[in-house]
């Protein structure tokens, strides 16, 4: 049998490389294109707490400054409460800080609390009441039991957003009952007590 020529051997090694480089990338081609396939993705997930907060219109001063009451005086003054809230919450008014007097004059100074709209801090003008959540006669000594959120009072359910109610109240110095004797044994006495607003998330 004769064997190949060297010059033989070169054609044949020539003409066998691009078929080798054919056949290669056909399998690489095959292998890239072997399946289908799909995704889909749920991306940006993200967790955050939602905030609630609860302003006045009181500018941080005093909603009552009386320094020479005397017996039968009243008073009417209003304050507007505002929620701004991502959740839905409940606002509930208590007292705090009370100040009693050796002469007891916290048993003597009446209060009555309504809620509505219109009017704030500086006037009740257009104040249209809706609802009593303090009853008139509500002496500050009755009303300082009443000193935190779980016994608080008003109950206004505020949805996300932003919503605001006017409260107004009313102070008498009622001294029904009392001699002159007992009337003057008050004379030059102090009592005070803080009005607070809280706002829950529900």
């Amino acid at each position: 049998m004769r064997t190949p020529s060297s010059k033989s051997a070169k054609i044949a090694t020539v003409a066998a490389t691009p078929v080798a480089v054919l056949v290669a990338g056909a399998l690489v081609w095959q292998s890239s294109y072997a399946a289908f396939s799909g995704t889909t993705r749920n991306s940006g997930n993200d967790w955050a707490t939602g905030a609630v907060s609860l302003t006045d219109d009181d500018a941080g001063s005093a909603r009552f400054q009386v320094g020479t009451m005397t017996p039968g005086d009243t008073e009417t003054k209003c304050i507007r409460v505002t929620a701004n809230t991502t959740v839905a919450g409940t606002v509930k008014g208590y007292a705090i800080n009370p100040v009693t007097s050796p002469q007891g004059l916290e048993n003597y100074v009446k209060v009555k609390v309504t809620s509505g709209d219109g009017g704030g801090f500086g006037t009740c003008s257009g104040y249209v009441e809706e609802n009593t959540v303090i009853p008139a006669g509500t002496s500050l000594k009755a009303l300082a039991l009443f000193d935190e959120y779980a016994d608080g009072v008003g109950g206004w359910d505020v949805p996300a957003g932003t919503t605001s109610r006017t409260y107004a109240i009313t102070w008498t110095f009622d001294t029904t009952g009392l001699n002159q004797a007992q009337v003057d044994q008050l004379q030059g006495a102090h009592t005070g007590i803080d009005f607070q607003w809280e706002l829950q998330s529900e």
